[in-house]
């Protein structure tokens, strides 16, 4: 079901002022599409990943209604938001592997051509946390296009409009972030 980015900023307004069970209608209707975000991130795991699809929607759902009050905008902000906190649960979890177990927490990671083709590799999702890291440091804007892409599944005029970009600029933000990270991570 598509949802409605008008009823979206209307319950992310909503919700700034105050209204908490804005946040609980909000999550119906964007539930879904939080779900096929995180349902693809789960596709590029190996096969023995414990975490569930629907755990990483409720996790980031939790840290988003657990923070401060965020100065919702609108539908691209709240997406970009939750691309960000569905990153940081995998980050989480492959770190508590990591931790249980020496070389745990091994994912695969595919970052999308413009023309749709897949540039595949293989690398712990700490690397490329890291390698985020890094990268914001050098440049901000490229690893957040990077972020709301590829975490958040953000469609190009999507992810533009939540940095308010053109899309020009942000397929070659786009096209140096992904040679930076490949170049890093080796």
């Amino acid at each position: 079901m598509q949802e409605d980015p008008h009823a979206i900023t209307g319950l992310l307004l909503e919700w700034r002022a105050g209204d908490k069970e804005a946040a609980n209608r909000l999550m119906t209707l964007v539930y879904g599409e939080l779900h096929r975000i995180a349902s693809r991130e789960m596709r590029r795991e190996h096969g023995e990943h414990t975490l569930q699809t629907t755990a990483i929607v409720h996790e980031a759902y939790l840290r988003l209604c657990g923070t401060a009050l965020i100065d919702w905008r609108d539908r691209s902000h709240f997406f970009a938001v939750a691309a960000q906190q569905l990153r940081r649960v995998l980050v989480d979890h492959a770190r508590r592997v990591r931790s249980e177990k020496r070389g745990g927490g091994m994912v695969r990671l595919d970052l999308l051509e413009g023309d749709g083709s897949v540039v595949a590799f293989d690398e712990q999702l700490l690397a490329v946390d890291e390698a985020l890291t890094r990268l914001q440091a050098l440049d901000e804007r490229a690893a957040k296009v990077i972020e709301l892409r590829f975490f958040g599944g953000l469609s190009e005029r999507d992810a533009a409009e939540s940095l308010n970009i053109s899309v020009a600029t942000l397929k070659r933000d786009w096209d140096f972030a992904r040679t930076w990270l490949v170049s890093q991570l080796g």
